[in-house]
């Protein structure tokens, strides 16, 4: 399906399924957020990665207006709802401060694996364990996607968006696995760096090497 929607390129990734917070200052984006929240439409945020809008982005519903300022600006609470190819940006709309893009929707296979979630979540608090930093998810762990938890896991920004491509879940868990893999034993040569640090000029019982001399 190809169709047009209004568009609002972040520096930021957003998943499918994901809540996020923005506060809306611009007059264009004012505009954009007045007209898609009181006709009840969605609107696209195109990831921004290096003053360049990319292809990929997420369609996103308005489900709250939290805060209207009386200059009006806005803080408003918006959920992903499925992943869309830009086609073509049209950047100026007829009696519109905001642009707009032709997209389609790529497939997206939303089946994973159960037993390889379950280990991305053993290694995702074990790299939180080590961090000394505490995180929760707002379902249970057999409800979890990599969507819930990407955003968790360190990804660099070009990171998380070549993850929004992968149009399977199969292929995410992989992509997940692959990069928590290289990170925990990173962040475990550091934590014992850290302790060998700690013990520098302290009194330390040690043994000897075992060398006859």
């Amino acid at each position: 399906m190809t169709n047009f929607i209004p568009i609002f390129p972040l520096g930021i990734v957003v998943y499918p399924g994901e809540e996020i917070n923005l506060h809306i200052f611009e007059p264009r984006y004012k505009q954009l957020i007045n007209e898609c929240s009181g006709e009840t439409k969605p609107f696209g945020i195109p990831s921004v990665i290096n003053h360049k809008i990319e292809e990929l982005g997420t369609l996103v519903a308005v489900t709250e207006i939290v805060k209207t300022y009386d200059n009006g600006e806005l803080d408003i609470r918006v959920k992903g709802e499925r992943i869309f190819r830009i086609l073509e940006i049209i950047k100026v709309i007829p009696d519109k401060l905001y642009s707009g893009a032709i997209v389609n929707y790529p497939d997206n296979d939303l089946s994973g694996n159960g037993e390889v979630m379950k280990k991305l979540l053993v290694s995702l608090r074990e790299m939180h364990r080590l961090l000394k930093i505490s995180k929760s998810f707002k379902k249970p762990d057999e409800a979890l996607s990599v969507y819930d938890i990407a955003h968790h896991a360190g990804l660099s920004i070009q990171e998380e968006y070549e993850l929004l491509g992968l149009t399977r879940e199969l292929q995410r868990q992989e992509y997940l696995k692959r990069h928590l893999n290289k990170v925990i034993p990173v962040l475990n040569e550091t934590e014992a760096l850290k302790e060998k640090i700690k013990l520098n000029g302290h009194f330390r019982n040690l043994d000897s090497p075992g060398i006859n001399l």
